[in-house]
């Protein structure tokens, strides 16, 4: 058999003893041995180019180092990358245990307040955090001059369009998209333009709620509220309803439940009665309907529950606090 015989015979036979590819390390590493070692088919190959007549070297020399660079381009560069799981998993070793993750206290309190809403017939609705000026501002009797706009420092990010300041915008969208009754609560973000310190924050949550039907009255939004207040932080929880003013609600009131700890009433939440400016916003009928309207943030819930002091705490993301929850 002369030398291209031979160069081609072991082209057929690399192609046999790789078909299939050997799929683990050791096998891999037999078959380049085999080939490719000092000792292989390759090697004993040109161990006899010397033998040949000098025309024959130099054409024999080619076809064999193609030969060469096609069978080592066969094998992967980095054997340690082709199987990067063999040898490096000790199997006999315990396993790691990862500790578990929990609700971050801000999720949890949120999640809680809507169960507890959900018990007594409130669905949960959501919506634009970006909106524009009517359905955050004029739809709510908050007209173009009012001082109470003086109230909520907002973030603007073009002409019209507003971050929310509450969430009582969905609340304008539920009465222009649904028909009476209605019963939802609303959960999100809102953003006000404050400074940041142990008691405020730029970005905070608020769960709104409005119930909207036929001969709703204050006493219904009353005991409402007081479920809601007595479920949350207790059935002993002492509460008070103190006349205030919204410009959305009339009559308003906020509700202060009173702190042992601190010996004084601390302010949770608004409420009152829709003002009849707003349901003619939306062209719903105040002769036909009326109803009530709450909001309350949660940051501030989640504070007094866990009796948390600075809301900065909750943004941080100091593990060293969060994992005490």
């Amino acid at each position: 058999m002369d030398i291209k015989e031979s160069i081609e015979s072991v082209r057929r036979q690399f192609r046999s003893d790789s078909d299939p590819f050997p799929s683990d390390k050791d096998s891999l590493e037999n078959l380049k041995i085999k080939f490719l070692g000092r000792k292989g088919l390759i090697a004993n190959l040109f161990s006899q180019i010397p033998n040949l007549s000098n025309d024959q070297k130099p054409i024999a020399g080619k076809l064999l180092n193609h030969l060469k660079i096609e069978l080592e381009n066969s094998f992967p560069s980095d054997t340690e990358s082709a199987f990067p799981l063999e040898e490096k998993i000790d199997r006999s070793l315990p396993g790691v245990t990862y500790p578990p993750g929990n609700k971050h206290p801000i999720q949890s309190t949120m999640d809680e307040i809507k169960r507890l809403f959900g018990q007594i017939g409130f669905a949960v609705a959501y919506g634009p955090e970006i909106d524009d000026d009517f359905h955050n501002f004029s739809a709510l009797n908050f007209p173009k001059d009012h001082p109470a706009r003086d109230m909520q420092d907002t973030f603007f990010t073009k002409e019209d369009l507003i971050l929310r300041t509450h969430t009582s915008n969905v609340q304008v969208h539920l009465m222009e998209e649904k028909q009476p009754p209605l019963r939802y609560i609303v959960p999100g973000r809102v953003y006000r333009n404050e400074s940041i310190s142990f008691k405020s924050f730029c970005l905070f949550h608020q769960v709104e709620g409005i119930y909207i039907d036929k001969n709703v009255t204050f006493s219904d939004l009353k005991g409402t509220l007081e479920y809601f207040v007595k479920k949350m932080f207790g059935s002993k929880t002492k509460m008070r309803f103190r006349p205030s003013f919204f410009p959305f609600t009339e009559p308003s009131a906020e509700v202060d439940i009173w702190s042992e700890k601190n010996n004084q009433w601390l302010e949770i939440l608004g409420s009152g009665m829709v003002d009849p400016q707003v349901f003619k916003a939306v062209n719903v009928d105040n002769n036909l309907w009326n109803g009530f309207a709450f909001g309350m943030g949660v940051e501030r819930i989640c504070m007094l529950q866990y009796e948390i002091d600075d809301i900065r705490l909750l943004y941080q993301n100091d593990v060293r606090f969060l994992e005490q929850f």
